[in-house]
C-alpha cells in the first residue's frame, strides 16, 4: 500500500514538474520573442543613395528645366513591427517654396510580404499597379514618381522618404484623392514608420 502511494506521489510530482516546466518555457519563449522583436529596428534604406546623401541625376525629374532620368530609387526595408498588414511610401520635399512642401511620390496598399521596391518602380503614370498597389496623384499632377527639380539658386532641398507600416491591409482611396488626404489616412493607420533623407540642389 505504501509502495503504491509512493509511486502515485512520484508520478504526481513529475507531472506537476513537467507542467510547470512547460509553463515557464512558454514565458521564456514569449520574452525572448518580444526582446528579439524590439531589438530589431524597423528601417528603410536604398542602394542608390545614403541617408543624408545626394540624389543622383538618375532620380532627378525630366522637365521644369531639369534633365534627369526620373527613375524612382530602389527602396528596401526590414524588421516591420508585429501586426503589419501593408505598407505605404511617400517622398516629400520639405523645402519646396510652396508653403506646403511638395509631394513627389506616394504609394499605398503595398502588400505585407514586400520588402523592397526595385529601381524605377514608379515609372508608370498609373493609379493601380500590380498586386493592387496604388499610386496617389503627386504635386506634378501625375500618379507615378516625379523626381527632384528645385528652383535654381535655392539651397539644396531635403527629400524625405518615409515608409509606414500599417495596421490595415488596404486603404480605400479614389483616384482623385489628394496626397494630403491620403497622408491623413496613412497616419491614422500607422503602427510605425522609418525615414531616410536625400539631398539635391541645382546651384545658380
Amino acid at each position: 500500500m505504501k509502495s503504491n502511494l509512493f509511486k502515485i506521489t512520484l508520478v504526481t510530482l513529475f507531472a506537476l514538474c513537467a507542467s510547470s516546466c512547460r509553463f515557464y518555457e512558454k514565458i521564456y519563449q514569449k520574452s525572448f520573442e518580444s526582446y528579439h522583436h524590439h531589438s530589431q529596428k524597423f528601417s528603410i534604406s536604398s542602394l542608390n543613395f545614403k541617408n543624408g546623401g545626394t540624389l543622383s541625376n538618375e532620380s532627378v525629374f525630366n522637365g521644369f528645366g531639369c534633365s534627369g532620368k526620373n527613375f524612382s530609387p530602389e527602396i528596401s526595408w526590414k524588421n516591420p513591427p508585429h501586426g503589419t498588414k501593408s505598407f505605404a511610401l511617400s517622398v516629400y520635399d520639405l523645402d519646396a517654396p510652396t508653403g506646403s512642401g511638395w509631394w513627389h511620390w506616394m504609394l499605398i496598399n503595398i502588400p505585407a510580404n514586400y520588402s523592397k521596391l526595385p529601381l524605377n518602380f514608379g515609372k508608370q503614370n498609373k493609379f493601380e499597379l500590380k498586386d493592387k498597389i496604388v499610386q496617389v496623384r503627386n504635386d506634378f499632377g501625375i500618379y507615378g514618381y516625379g523626381g527632384p527639380c528645385p528652383p535654381k539658386g535655392n539651397k539644396p532641398h531635403r527629400y524625405i522618404f518615409t515608409l509606414h507600416a500599417l495596421k490595415v491591409k488596404k486603404i480605400d482611396l479614389e483616384s482623385t484623392a489628394t496626397a494630403a488626404f491620403a497622408g491623413f489616412l496613412i497616419n491614422q493607420n500607422t503602427l510605425e514608420k522609418s525615414q531616410i533623407e536625400g539631398i539635391y540642389g541645382r546651384g545658380e
